[in-house]
């Protein structure tokens, strides 16, 4: 949704130059409060006309526990009080995306058949950090229907080596 990222487009580089050399640091307690905010119940309440905007600061950072430092509870408050809160979470995603690109690290989604131990892991992260010519941070998660194979998202780049994806070509192939 380009609107959601263009409004929260300048909350995040604010809070990126605010948060200066300590920019990295954030990024963690940054995603829990998004995750906090993305519940449809806790907008719902912040929605209430009844409910003051200190109220719902109040219950966002009660349940996003003490991580919340003074940076993070002064965007909270002000993306509470201009009736932001859904776009938290795009907020979240970019602030991680000026803080790799700042330190030359991208993201990387591996989709793996099967459970991949971290010795694995390891072997298959240099194997694309070489790919893709820089450092990757890596997350992981299996999907069974790919048979076998992995499936790696780095920003807008797949690399699908999976067996589905190769009977997908095969089929196309076929049917030409």
């Amino acid at each position: 949704m380009a609107e959601l990222a263009t409004i929260a487009r300048p909350y995040a580089e604010a809070l990126f130059e605010s948060a200066g050399a300590n920019a990295s640091s954030l990024v963690e307690p940054l995603q829990a409060l998004a995750a906090v905010a993305a519940n449809a119940e806790l907008r719902q309440f912040a929605d209430n006309p009844k409910v003051v905007e200190s109220q719902v600061v109040d219950v966002i950072a009660g349940v996003a526990g003490g991580t919340l430092t003074p940076a993070l509870k002064n965007l909270l408050a002000l993306v509470v009080e201009n009736r932001r809160l859904v776009a938290l979470p795009e907020i979240a995603a970019q602030f991680r995306a000026l803080v790799n690109a700042k330190s030359g690290v991208s993201d990387a989604h591996i989709t793996s058949a099967f459970p991949v131990s971290d010795a694995q892991l390891a072997d298959v992260v240099t194997s694309l950090e070489r790919r893709f010519g820089r450092k990757l941070k890596a997350t992981v998660s299996v999907d069974a229907s790919l048979i076998g194979g992995i499936r790696v998202e780095v920003g807008d780049e797949v690399l699908d080596t999976s067996v589905l994806a190769r009977l997908e070509q095969m089929r196309v192939a076929l049917t030409n």
